[in-house]
């Protein structure tokens, strides 16, 4: 269905929700941004000047022609009065507390005619002085500091309660009028104001935290990662070893300078093992105690999936090529230990998110790489979002095992509900993850 066809219900909330989220963003913006200056789309930046302009264009006829017919005004200077006190507020769109300067000298020198006017009408503040004024304040309140709209509404207390003694006792006493309403309006903008200050400072917080959780999870995935190489690594470094420290009694007639250099390359690798015993000793946590063991592989994903079965979860395990179960041992270390890793998470993500769902995991190879596909049919209860719950570590240690060994990954959800992960592992090994 096309959007000229329908229109969407829910567009009118998401456009109020737009702009409130663009005037929270303008309560703790510079204050010499205007109103709405961040809110996404053009009409919403220019709906402050619109509204003044409004306001603008509004009070200074009708102020023009009050003065004039009710308190005797002259018309060139009515209209002076006129523009003085309404004009500010186009600035108070971008510099309220500037625009409160203005207005405010205006509607003291605006009064004088006032107080001198007939005793029935307002004073010492005329209804138009009144309304402007309390247009002032939603700016102020939206911009300003608490410290500021306290001053500024003590002013204005002070400023009502001197012109009133000068104005005529049966006048209409417009000071208490103004006095009230620019107090609840300051009030309740200040109010609305700090909500939004608290909600958008919380909001950042919540990003930096999700961004320090992000980080912490992926360091402690590395670390991890890191550890279980070890044992990988020390074994190469141990072969290395006997083979150097063998070298003299398995091969005849080598000169002492060839010992010398065995002895030398010996005498290294150990160095080597007892320097990687101490980077794991760095690298290790508290609660990393089971990392002793020695680390699984592809020969292991029978095991796997059998645990896996018992805990609940249908799963299959498929080799696509015959001979593939004897070429096993062909697979590097990393490789092969990346690859029961990538199965363990996957499996362990369909336990979490999609329990009762079968899995069907197949490894098999395509020319130079080991590919590892795993694969799980919709739920059969409601599920979570992948990785909304735990630690976080799933995905995130997927994509960290396949750039250690340059390879790809790729997962997401399926039509049926399901969701798949294929990882295409190269068996030659690059130098470093971005080779």
């Amino acid at each position: 269905m096309s959007d000229g066809q329908v229109r969407d219900p829910r567009g009118a909330r998401g456009t109020l929700a737009a702009a409130g989220s663009a005037l929270t963003a303008a309560m703790g913006a510079d204050r010499a941004e205007p109103l709405l200056a961040r809110a996404p789309k053009r009409w919403m930046r220019l709906l402050p000047y619109l509204v003044a302009l409004g306001f603008v264009v509004v009070l200074i006829p009708v102020t023009t022609q009050v003065l004039s017919n009710d308190y005797g005004v002259n018309g060139g200077l009515a209209g002076a009065i006129g523009v003085a006190q309404s004009a500010p507020l186009l600035l108070a769109v971008s510099r309220p507390l500037a625009a409160w300067y203005v207005t405010i000298v205006a509607a003291v020198l605006g009064t004088i005619p006032a107080l001198q006017g007939d005793a029935h009408n307002p004073s010492p503040w005329t209804p138009m002085i009144v309304v402007g004024y309390v247009v002032l304040c939603i700016a102020l309140a939206l911009r300003e500091s608490r410290r500021t709209l306290v001053g500024i509404w003590l002013i204005t207390v002070l400023t009502s309660i001197i012109l009133s003694l000068f104005s005529d006792g049966t006048s209409q006493d417009s000071g208490v009028l103004l006095i009230v309403l620019s107090g609840g309006v300051l009030l309740l903008g200040a109010l609305l104001r700090e909500r939004g200050e608290t909600r958008r400072k919380l909001v950042e917080q919540e990003t930096i935290s999700e961004a320090e959780r992000t980080r912490r999870t992926l360091l402690e995935e590395r670390a991890r990662i890191a550890r279980e190489l070890h044992d990988v690594v020390a074994h190469h470094m141990s072969v290395i070893t006997v083979q150097a420290d063998s070298a003299p009694y398995r091969l005849q007639g080598l000169t002492g300078e060839t010992r010398a250099e065995f002895e030398s390359i010996a005498a290294g690798a150990r160095e080597s093992l007892t320097e990687m015993r101490r980077l794991l000793a760095v690298l290790r946590s508290e609660g990393a105690q089971g990392d002793l063991v020695p680390q699984p592989g592809l020969a292991h994903l029978r095991q796997l999936v059998e645990a896996t079965i018992r805990g609940g979860v249908p799963a299959e395990l498929s080799y696509p090529e015959l001979a593939l179960v004897g070429q096993l041992a062909d697979v590097p270390p990393t490789v092969d230990l990346s690859a029961y890793r990538i199965v363990q998470e996957a499996l362990a993500n369909v336990v979490r998110h999609a329990p009762g769902a079968r899995a069907q995991i197949s490894v098999g190879l395509d020319d130079d790489a080991l590919l590892v596909i795993v694969v799980n049919g919709p739920s059969r209860e409601p599920a979570s979002p992948i990785e909304s719950t735990g630690t976080g570590h799933g995905l995130v240690g997927m994509r960290e095992r396949v750039r250690l060994v340059g390879g790809t990954l790729d997962v997401g959800p399926l039509p049926d509900g399901g969701f798949r992960v294929a990882a295409r592992l190269p068996l030659v090994v690059p130098d470093s993850p971005s080779a």
